[in-house]
């Protein structure tokens, strides 16, 4: 028997079962097609599991420096199998918590695989969803007034690599580990594979990083990419620039080979395991876009600003549509779409003003435009820089490396771009966020009177410094 419903979503992860739960605020008969868990990626496969590793990993560091704090600790070692069962537990009971959430907005999940179906007895356009349930019972015919893609993405591979989930890693399989190995060859120096070196050289792993770019962390401001890439090398982890990957070879239970062109220069490297890193692409086959009229481009649907595909009833969010691949912006894009359908409101979401963050260690959090790029569109630019190591709270930490780097335009003094490396950065870039949505200038943030001791003293004191006007540095 078929269902009707207002809205069918295709993917239960964060901005999914986010737009779920407004949809139903909203009085939407609302559906969700989960062919998994509840939470999609990010709390089964990426942000959670992954930073209740790093925070293991910190700690783990932390332990074995105790003595720097005068606290003297003997013995300390890492219990794998213990800090994989508290990932667990955390995801666990967050999986729970969207379950219940489901629950409470009486928004029915149908678990399988959902099939956008062409135009046919039930529906002159298409948009009825068919649902392969994995119970293997019949497949759930649903009717949806409107639908929203929210299938998320998976990982990139490259040519001439097999990755069989035991020597050759995506993060998905590294993330089930159940010991450390050795040594790890971490393929891609973005954003998942820094929080991987980092991790895993926290826990006494011998790191390699080959980034095929001149530079790790591409999409960061120069100056943090070379802050992380320094910290980085002087607790041993290897970082290799202008890195080709060839090809691969499993060698045995115990090593890969893998043969790749530096510099010029062909040059084969070992490793007990290698994690691939390179990117995501959008998890678009075999949900029938070949029913509809939804174009795609480079692995991605292609959706006007309002989240619409080219069949306007067809909506998709998240990573499935590229751009800055966040759980925080698949959540507020997923808020758009609902928005749209019910009102009718264009909620153009500023993708600029967007915080981003890194969690490795040094952890690295950054808002709007870096220097190169503001410099690119032309803009006379000013910068306030201001190091840890001038705050009273960071070197109370022990973490006094690093620095906040505030842009500024020279003439309107309007904020540009916030780039942070430094301690606990990722729970301060708010701050520099909420800033850009209101327009404030330096002089503005510079004037709010930051707590002391503490560690957003480096933000008012980098935006003093835009205008010469530092007290501490």
């Amino acid at each position: 028997m078929a269902r009707e419903y207002d809205v069918v979503i295709l993917g239960g992860g964060t901005g999914g079962y986010v737009a779920a739960i407004r949809a139903s605020q909203l009085g939407l008969k609302t559906a969700i097609v989960e062919k998994e868990n509840l939470g999609g990626t990010c709390l089964h496969k990426g942000c959670i599991p992954s930073k209740s590793l790093l925070r293991s990993a910190e700690v783990y560091r932390q332990s074995k420096n105790a003595k720097n704090y005068g606290v003297e600790i003997s013995n300390v070692s890492i219990n794998f199998s213990s800090v994989q069962n508290r990932k667990q537990s955390i995801v666990d009971i967050l999986h729970q918590g969207v379950k219940g959430l489901m629950k409470k907005g009486k928004i029915d999940v149908f678990y399988g695989t959902g099939r956008i179906l062409g135009p046919s007895i039930f529906s002159p356009m298409p948009g009825t969803i068919s649902v392969e349930m994995n119970d293997g019972t019949e497949n759930e015919m649903l009717i949806p007034k409107n639908v929203i893609i929210a299938t998320g993405s998976k990982p990139r591979n490259l040519d001439g690599v097999h990755v069989d989930g035991k020597n050759i890693l995506f993060s998905d399989h590294a993330l089930q580990m159940e010991q450390l190995p050795k040594s790890m060859m971490i393929v891609g120096g973005g954003v998942i594979g820094i929080e991987w070196a980092s991790m895993l050289n926290d826990f006494g792993v011998e790191v390699t990083v080959l980034e095929y770019g001149s530079s790790i962390l591409p999409t960061e401001d120069n100056e943090i990419a070379k802050e992380v890439e320094k910290q980085l090398k002087s607790r041993g982890v290897a970082i290799i620039t202008n890195a080709k990957l060839l090809s691969s070879n499993i060698i045995d239970e115990n090593g890969v080979e893998i043969i790749t062109k530096i510099n010029d220069k062909e040059t084969t490297l070992h490793a007990e395991k290698v994690l691939i890193a390179v990117g995501r692409i959008g998890n678009i086959d075999n949900i029938g876009l070949e029913n509809t009229e939804i174009e795609c481009d480079a692995g991605f649907i292609k959706v006007n600003h309002c989240y619409q595909t080219k069949e306007k009833h067809i909506y998709a969010i998240g990573d499935v549509i590229g751009g800055m691949q966040l759980a925080h912006i698949a959540s507020h894009e997923g808020l758009a779409a609902i928005e749209h359908i019910v009102h009718g409101t264009e909620k153009n979401i500023h993708y600029p003003n967007v915080a981003r963050c890194i969690y490795s260690s040094p952890e690295v959090a950054s808002v709007g435009l870096t220097e190169v790029e503001a410099k690119n569109l032309g803009h006379a630019v000013t910068v306030g820089k201001i190091p840890f190591k001038a705050i009273g709270k960071a070197l109370v930490y022990g973490q006094s490396e690093g620095f906040v780097k505030i842009i500024a335009h020279d003439k309107t003094k309007d904020i540009l771009g916030v780039h942070m490396v430094g301690p606990h950065v990722t729970n301060m870039i708010s701050e520099a966020a909420l800033a850009m949505l209101l327009d404030a200038t330096p002089w503005e943030i510079g004037e709010t009177i930051h707590p002391h001791p503490s560690l957003s003293e480096v933000i008012g004191e980098a935006a003093l410094a835009v205008d010469h006007r530092a007290i501490h540095f």
